[in-house]
């Protein structure tokens, strides 16, 4: 990409509210969509997210048969590859391959399930422990638990309408 001045560096855009843009309600906040002065979005999905793993092996189980996941790519033949949920790619990764230091993840990961209970229960015939009781937040239902390497996972289902608020 050339940019205006010929250097080959494409030139920084600014983003700015919808509202900006010529749109007839205004809100400049965590729910307002930002587009580029051009009409653009700038991110326009998630593609996958990166899950760090100890043992690649033992992670793939995991994710695969333990949670019945769609295993779709290996790194080749490094310690990573990928599992599907349906709406979302998670990449297991054993970092120490890749020269990082493992760390487990403090972000949970949220898995869409019809039934929380049932799912809970076929999970906890497979030996997994949950972290406490299922939570209903008023909007959806919510059951904490670990993979092998301490990653936070959250079983979920919202039952309510999206535009319902917890409470």
């Amino acid at each position: 990409m050339s940019g205006a001045s010929g250097t080959g560096v494409a030139p920084a855009q600014r983003y700015v509210p919808v509202c900006q843009l010529g749109g007839s309600f205004c809100v400049d906040g965590p729910d307002s969509t930002r587009v580029s002065e051009s009409g653009t979005r700038l991110v326009t999905g998630t593609d996958f997210v990166t899950q760090p793993v100890q043992d690649y092996e033992a992670a793939s189980k995991f994710y695969g048969e333990t949670l019945g996941l769609e295993f779709s790519k290996r790194r080749g033949k490094m310690p990573a590859g990928e599992f599907e949920t349906g709406s979302l790619t998670i990449a297991l990764m054993q970092p120490e391959a890749f020269g990082m230091q493992f760390r487990p993840s403090t972000s949970a990961i949220a898995l869409h399930v019809e039934d929380v209970e049932a799912a809970r229960a076929e999970l906890e015939a497979k030996g997994v422990e949950f972290k406490g009781e299922t939570i209903d937040s008023g909007v959806c239902l919510q059951a904490i638990f670990e993979d092998g390497d301490d990653n936070p996972l959250i079983l979920h289902n919202r039952y309510a309408p999206k535009s319902a608020r917890p409470g």
